[in-house]
């Protein structure tokens, strides 16, 4: 059984060139005993017959991972199992290349060089998560501690990085694809490369968009053609670094029509100064990385490495600070904010920092009363 650990940081380079020139069709996988062996090189296998499996760790439109004992080996691993149904073999071998390729390094999960198929299914063996996945980890509305956003963080960074200097992007980055093998964080790794592409590749948009969908695929519409890049995960990767700290999604879809990104949209691009609510816990500084990672133009975006620059700062505002409190950049004075009808509305006693829907009630009222 492959063990990615015995491979050098030295040697992830050539090992990694030499894996991804093999054609599709060549899928490094040696059966037992040629018996075994299909016309593509896969061991056809009976699930129960090889390992017991005790429980269900995930489902997807994928198919499932299982939990399961190796009976040769005694080594608890994670299977993931690929409908048939849902999967040409093609797209089986990519994804488990792609997985195993990666490997080496020491924030992606480990891929061994064990697959297979079933009557029903495709199979490949992964080292198993003790401690689940980054979403149950995430508090709702409130988020995780700082240090712990950081530990994660790091490590995410450090394993996209690997991915984008050799020209691979992940396409799905979210809570649900990072795996927890430490409870206080300090080993996390990236997993799922099921919608991994090579940078430049051009596709067609089947799916819908999620909160992590960065606008310029927002924006096509399906069947319209998109170019992958490096930059949709940078996107992912901030829209992340949100939810973990705030426990929210910024936004459902990074789309003018959402009022909630058209609100970050403004001030994004300075044509507001006001920061956004949800925005106001964070620090001057981190705000600026937002800036540069969730960049509507593709080619202003930031690589997912300046996330280094920011780990020796402060992210979050101290508790004791309101929430409601802006940035110095967004600090204005009383006079600048007036205009003409503000200026009417407050000399009849109308309070116009209210909330919006409480100031437009109260308009409405005062002009029946008039």
């Amino acid at each position: 059984m492959y063990e990615p650990s015995i491979y050098k940081e030295s040697e992830q380079q050539t090992f990694f060139k030499m894996m991804t020139e093999l054609k599709t069709d060549s899928l490094r996988v040696i059966p037992r005993s040629p018996r075994c062996s299909t016309a593509d090189n896969l061991l056809r296998l009976t699930l129960k017959d090889h390992y017991d499996v005790t429980r269900e760790l995930g489902r997807g439109t994928y198919g499932q991972v299982l939990f399961a004992r190796c009976r040769e080996t005694g080594k608890n691993v994670a299977l993931k199992v690929l409908s048939k149904s849902n999967t040409k073999l093609r797209e089986f071998e990519r994804e488990f290349r792609f997985s195993y390729f990666l490997s080496p390094h020491s924030n992606v999960v480990d891929t061994y060089n064990v697959a297979f198929e079933t009557r029903t299914a495709f199979v490949f063996a992964q080292e198993f998560a003790a401690y689940g996945d980054l979403f149950e980890k995430i508090p709702p509305q409130q988020g995780m501690a700082e240090n712990d956003v950081k530990n994660v963080i790091k490590q995410v960074s450090s394993a996209l990085d690997f991915m984008h200097s050799n020209d691979l992007v992940h396409r799905d980055i979210k809570p649900e694809n990072i795996l927890i093998f430490e409870p206080d964080f300090r080993k996390v790794k990236l997993t799922d490369f099921g919608m991994t592409r090579k940078e430049g590749l051009i596709l067609r948009k089947v799916n819908g968009s999620i909160p992590y969908t960065p606008p310029e695929v927002c924006e096509a519409v399906k069947n319209e053609s998109i170019t992958v890049s490096s930059s949709g995960d940078v996107w992912a990767f901030g829209v992340l670094l949100f939810c973990m700290m705030t426990g929210n999604f910024p936004w459902e879809n990074a789309e003018i029509s959402d009022i909630y990104y058209n609100e970050f949209s403004l001030w994004q691009r300075r044509k507001c100064t006001k920061t956004p609510s949800q925005w106001r816990k964070f620090t001057p500084r981190i705000l600026r990385f937002f800036r540069k990672t969730l960049e509507a133009k593709v080619e202003r975006r930031c690589d997912v490495k300046e996330i280094k620059k920011y780990f020796s700062d402060t992210w979050l505002k101290p508790c004791a600070q309101s929430i409601s409190d802006e940035t110095e950049e967004d600090i204005t004075t009383d006079a600048d904010n007036i205009n003409p009808l503000t200026s009417f509305l407050q000399s009849h006693g109308i309070d116009t920092k209210l909330d919006e829907k409480l100031r437009e009630r109260r308009i409405s009222e005062w002009l029946l009363a008039l």
